[in-house]
């Protein structure tokens, strides 16, 4: 494993204040309290490296804050890459199907995640239906972001729309109205971003700054504004 550094956290998910707002800690009680004695919570710091492409699957990992980004690459250098939610279960699809992780997670920045050894938590599903459910529409849900993703890479006609679309999907997410519009925290770099969406870093810096320049966006340090929505919008239905 490539858990460079780790110190217990130990804090019980019944009592946690996050849980509602996740996507698998929200059972029942009595469930739960069953999931809790299988989990081994650890703090880790930016850029660690939870698990590689290629890796056989050793558990499942839930962020329970932070941020991290999944990322998937080719032999000729080329990567795509998306960021996680809080309370996502990385490495679901690997640990339930048994074959290796398809993606690489790591640290976007400190945050604690929730590891679950793969056995463990097999034999949690096995034992336990409304988590086996729950599961069940978490790769459901899986599978419509990986459409929506290979949507946007193959059938939009320019960057400009992929990144109008990228913008918009993080409004709609963690967006919040200011006089200065509509305001984004990011934490990406254009190269980051760029593998988001299957470009160049030198393209989405042109791409940003035209938007820019138009007044769509503004741009203060890591905070982003967006000022045109509706030219945004306007991109995408083109």
């Amino acid at each position: 494993m490539f858990l460079s550094y780790s110190a217990k956290i130990a804090e019980r998910c019944l009592s946690c204040h996050s849980r509602l707002n996740s996507s698998f800690c929200d059972l029942s009680p009595q469930v739960l309290q069953a999931f809790e004695q299988i989990i081994h919570s650890h703090f880790y710091p930016q850029g660690t490296v939870l698990f590689i492409e290629g890796q056989a699957p050793q558990g499942v990992f839930i962020l329970c804050s932070g941020r991290a980004k999944l990322s998937i690459n080719s032999s000729n250098g080329k990567s795509l890459m998306r960021m996680t939610e809080l309370g996502e279960l990385l490495g679901l699809n690997a640990v339930v199907s048994g074959r290796p992780y398809e993606v690489s997670a790591e640290m976007l920045n400190d945050g604690k995640v929730n590891f679950i050894q793969r056995d463990a938590f097999l034999s949690f599903l096995r034992e336990h239906g409304e988590a086996s459910l729950r599961v069940a529409e978490l790769l459901s849900r899986n599978y419509y972001i990986v459409c929506d993703q290979i949507r946007s890479l193959a059938l939009s006609d320019s960057v400009a729309e992929k990144l109008a679309k990228l913008l918009l999907g993080w409004c709609e997410a963690e967006g919040k109205e200011t006089e200065r519009g509509i305001h984004l925290k990011i934490s990406l770099t254009h190269g980051e971003i760029a593998q988001m969406i299957g470009a160049s870093r030198e393209t989405v810096t042109r791409v940003l700054g035209d938007f820019r320049s138009k007044r769509v966006i503004g741009l203060n340090g890591s905070s982003l504004y967006i000022q045109n929505k509706a030219a945004l919008e306007r991109i995408v239905n083109f």
